[in-house]
């Protein structure tokens, strides 16, 4: 099942706690990585080991293993989590970003309700477009109730 399913992921759920500021993880899938680290990023990791997400805005690592870290520059993409640019994705499927969001909701736009039409649709991959490897609609509603 995808990331933005109801259904629950049989992912495991390793928890590991980020080397730089001590913050406790997300596990991420392997899928995730091979999408969005640059080449020379890519060519190093380990496809055995499991990968967590850092969500700490204040830290440079995005995903780290035991043994490896990866920081924003071995990204192809900017992280909304570490990027307070008001160009960045905060839906990467749909391109909905903090700028475009704020716009739609200045003009009685409800793009979560858009987001959710193609989620039931079966058109997200935000385990392969989102850098944290999961749904960005919570990250899009918590933006938007901030906007309100």
């Amino acid at each position: 099942m995808d990331c933005c399913s109801h259904t629950p992921s049989t992912q495991g759920s390793s928890t590991l706690i980020c080397p730089v500021c001590e913050q406790k993880g997300k596990s991420v899938k392997l899928i995730t990585l091979k999408a969005l680290l640059k080449p020379s990023a890519l060519e190093t990791i380990n496809p055995e080991s499991p990968y967590t997400f850092c969500s700490n805005p204040s830290c440079k690592i995005v995903y780290f293993s035991d043994r490896q870290t990866y920081s924003k520059d071995a990204l192809k993409v900017s992280v909304f989590q570490k990027d307070k640019e008001l160009n960045v994705p905060v839906c990467y499927c749909f391109g909905w970003t903090r700028e475009r969001l704020i716009q739609a909701i200045e003009e009685n736009q409800r793009p979560s309700d858009h987001i959710r039409e193609q989620m039931q649709a079966n058109r997200c991959g935000c385990e392969i477009n989102n850098p944290q490897g999961a749904c960005c609609l919570g990250n899009v509603t918590t933006f938007v109730r901030g906007i309100d």
